[in-house]
Formats: C-alpha cells, sequence, structure tokens
C-alpha cells in the first residue's frame, strides 16, 4: 500500500490518511519515551512488536465483544484502524501497586490492590497528564455520563480478560493504559477501545522472578528492552527462536494459516 499523507506524529506512533473514508494506517515507531517525553531514546524492533501483540490482543478482545478501531495489520509495521476522535483521557487499570500510585500515596510497589483501581487522566504533556476526578470529567464534558459508564464497563472487563490471558503465560498484569474514541453515525456516537495494547502501556512481571518485561526498563534504565519486549511476544506464540535458541523473525500468523491451508494434505494411511 502506498504511503499517505500524514496527518499526525506521536511519541510511538505516526496516522497517515487511510485508503478508505473513516480510516487511518497507524505505524509503530521504534522511539521510546518516558516522564512526558522528557526522557528519549530507541528500543530496536519495538514497533515491530508492538505492532504484532497489539494485533493479537485487540483481535482477541473483539472476540469477547470489545469493540475496537482495529481492523487489520498491513504490514511489520502498520495497521489499518478506524478513525475516531479520541476522548482526551488515559485511563489507568490498576491491580498491583507500582509506578506513581506508589509514589503519590505511600504504597510499596507489588503490592496486591485490596481491589481493581481505575483511575483517569487528562492527556496533556504539557500538563503533566494530571490525575482527574469523574467530577472534573463531566464539568469540563470531556465525556458523558453514559460514554464514562461504558469506558469503566470496558475497562473492567478487558483487564479480566487480560489477566487471564497474561497469567496463562506466566505473566502478571501489574496495570496498563487504555484510550477510547467516539464513532459516529448520523447523530449518534458510541464509544470503541483506540491506540494500542503492548508492553509501551502495560506493566507486566515475570510471575516467578517479578522480572520486568515492558518499558519500565527504558524508564529505569535496566537495560534488556528489546530481550524484555521480544520475550513478551515469545510467550504469546508471535515469535519464533532460530536454531540457536536466540529470538527469530516475528510470526505472522495469518499468512502461516494460509500457507497450512494450502498446503496438500497427506493420505492418511
Amino acid at each position: 500500500m502506498s504511503r499517505r499523507r500524514q496527518i499526525y506524529e506521536g511519541k510511538a506512533k505516526i496516522l497517515y490518511e487511510g485508503p478508505e473514508p473513516g480510516t487511518i494506517i497507524q505505524y509503530f515507531k521504534d522511539d521510546a519515551t518516558a516522564f512526558n517525553a522528557e526522557k528519549r531514546g530507541t528500543i530496536n524492533g519495538k514497533g515491530v512488536i508492538n505492532n504484532r501483540i497489539s494485533e493479537h490482543v485487540f483481535t482477541r478482545l473483539a472476540h469477547i465483544g470489545i469493540p475496537t478501531h482495529f481492523i487489520r495489520r498491513l504490514n511489520m509495521r502498520e495497521q489499518l484502524v478506524r478513525q475516531v476522535e479520541i476522548i482526551p483521557l488515559e485511563v489507568v487499570v490498576r491491580n498491583i501497586a507500582a509506578g506513581s500510585i506508589s509514589k503519590r500515596l505511600g504504597i510499596e510497589e507489588g503490592d496486591m490492590l485490596p481491589h481493581t483501581l481505575i483511575e483517569y487522566y487528562l492527556k496533556s504533556d504539557e500538563l503533566g497528564d494530571p490525575l482527574v476526578a469523574e467530577e472534573h470529567i463531566a464539568c469540563f464534558n470531556w465525556a458523558s455520563h453514559e460514554e464514562m459508564q461504558d469506558i469503566a464497563a470496558m475497562a473492567i472487563r478487558i483487564n479480566d480478560f487480560m489477566c487471564g490471558m497474561f497469567a496463562a503465560i506466566d505473566i502478571k498484569l501489574v496495570d496498563f493504559k487504555l484510550e477510547f474514541g467516539r464513532i459516529f453515525d448520523g447523530d449518534f456516537s458510541r464509544v470503541i477501545l483506540a491506540d494500542e495494547i503492548s508492553p509501551d502501556n502495560c506493566r507486566l512481571w515475570d510471575f516467578n522472578t517479578g522480572e520486568k518485561l515492558d518499558k519500565d526498563r527504558f524508564r529505569r534504565d535496566l537495560g534488556g528492552e528489546e530481550e524484555a519486549y521480544q520475550e513478551v511476544a515469545r510467550r504469546l506464540g508471535l515469535l519464533q527462536k532460530d536454531d540457536d535458541g536466540e529470538p527469530g523473525e516475528v510470526l505472522d500468523m495469518s499468512a502461516h494459516r494460509s500457507r497450512l491451508r494450502q498446503s496438500p494434505q497427506k493420505p492418511k494411511k
């Protein structure tokens, strides 16, 4: 597919005009940022891995009835997605204390929270993405009461599903960030899941060792960012290994399934 007009460039992705009205091409970069873009760097191959992981997660979420902007993956770094009007909120779902909540409330990192906690932050790097209450959201009309009910319900359902998905591959889902957008049908709109889900916006810890398998390795100068992202993809079955045990290419499962369908069947004995 030929490159189209650039619409927007963010910290981790570039958005291009899609091939049809109401669509956008989402390109995943290797750029890494932290602390509202105060820290910048590069994680080699991150865009390829995140594209594949996000496709996998969004596809599975669609299977349980979560409406998303994802249409299909186009290539190693690009997805075709629905164009949405982004709601200016970052929705953070927390299961275990880590990051800013530990600093704000003095909770030991790694402590289980009494129950899953949903927090809302205003999307604004200039203001440092401040924590906001639902009263702020209603007062400034960032989202309606009905939209917030839909967002909270989807966030909890996504959390339940993803906790199980990651637990099955020995990973704890500590917390994660979601973004939502509106799509319109005449005068009516509905809220759907947008952006991405990947180690860029999830905290993922190994169940047995507690090893961090996410962007915290970049934030905290731990090193091994590439290997951590690859390990998540490998456990999800999205990354094969070479004969020497080193990480190999990202698997294109749709192409793999197509080859299997086209392969001649061996006669039964």
